[in-house]
């Protein structure tokens, strides 16, 4: 026979590195190298690094990342902080995998903040909204906890929710929650939700997931699985989770008046529904920033230091310093 073959269809779980158990477990075939926290009390180093438990049950955590210039017996001067929740589909990675601590240890010494990247349960061992909870828990850990690295450096009313991929899903799940009682997690006192590349879907292809159904960095079917992992047993992509136009929980953060700053590219699947949930707020009189760049590909910052710097760049203006 004469002409090309026809590809064969992408298999997702193989693209993930994982298998399913009959259990509802999986295996995880492939993990990005791991780098350890890191005191360096001799000072040498821009940013010192500390991981602390806050749930030995859950075997949940915080990695803290915190600026060497706040050690300064000069500098009286308390800092803004980041709570970052870090992507992987739910499914992998960790706050500690190389690519998520190196994007926020370098954002920390960049933006002179405090980041405190909680380690959170993953899906399918923990279905969604364990990493919700978590997150959640760990703000109210942050809020109370006598950890010197942050009662002695953070500003605890400039607070800001920040989340890369999956994690600008739970930042956004988490603002809306903390949003109804925000007297429950006093002195912390939230100024906005910083979304990057955020992971949103429904069950309708977007434009850009039929346009770039292919993409070799997050396929739309590799997508599917982190939801079919990651969902409630039983729901589809139309869940509240997953869909945020399904839900309208915004009162409370209008009338908070939290910022809410969307980043992305045209070259991500996800851009399409980014670009909705976006309208979905300016409709609601809720403020909100964007940057949507040309080309480039989901999360690219957290591979690439031009890209990541260009970030940070963007970001330092909505902080309050």
């Amino acid at each position: 026979m004469s002409g090309e073959e026809t590809p064969k269809p992408l298999d997702p779980f193989k693209f993930h590195h994982v298998v399913e158990n009959d259990d509802g477990t999986i295996q995880r075939g492939f993990e990005f190298s791991r780098t350890a926290a890191a005191p360096d009390d001799n000072g040498s180093a821009p940013v010192i690094t500390k991981d602390v438990t806050f749930n030995q049950e859950h075997k949940t955590y915080v990695l803290i990342f915190l600026p060497c210039q706040a050690l300064d017996k000069n500098n009286t001067k308390k800092l803004p902080f980041i709570v970052y929740y870090h992507g992987g589909g739910f499914i992998i990675l960790n706050a500690d995998s190389t690519p998520n601590h190196d994007f926020c240890y370098n954002m920390a010494h960049q933006l002179s903040v405090v980041v405190v990247s909680v380690n959170y349960r993953l899906a399918p061992e923990h279905r969604l909204p364990a990493g919700f909870d978590d997150s959640v828990e760990a703000l109210h850990w942050i809020k109370s906890t006598d950890e010197k690295l942050l009662r002695d450096h953070v500003d605890y009313s400039k607070c800001y929710l920040m989340g890369t991929s999956v994690g600008g899903n739970i930042a956004y799940h988490v603002g809306l929650r903390v949003s109804k009682a925000v007297d429950d997690l006093e002195p912390l006192k939230i100024q906005g939700l910083l979304l990057h590349t955020p992971f949103f879907g429904s069950t309708q292809r977007s434009g850009s997931e039929q346009r770039l159904i292919d993409d070799p960095v997050l396929p739309p079917s590799s997508t599917d699985v982190m939801w079919k992992l990651s969902l409630p047993i039983g729901s589809d992509r139309d869940h509240e989770y997953c869909n945020p136009r399904v839900v309208d929980e915004f009162d409370q953060i209008k009338k908070l008046g939290w910022l809410i700053v969307v980043t992305g590219c045209d070259g991500d699947p996800l851009s399409d529904s980014q670009k909705k949930l976006v309208e979905m707020l300016k409709k609601k009189d809720i403020k909100v920033e964007t940057q949507f760049k040309e080309g480039d590909y989901h999360a690219v910052e957290l591979l690439n230091h031009t890209n990541a710097e260009a970030l940070y760049g963007y970001l330092s203006q909505f902080l309050e310093n």
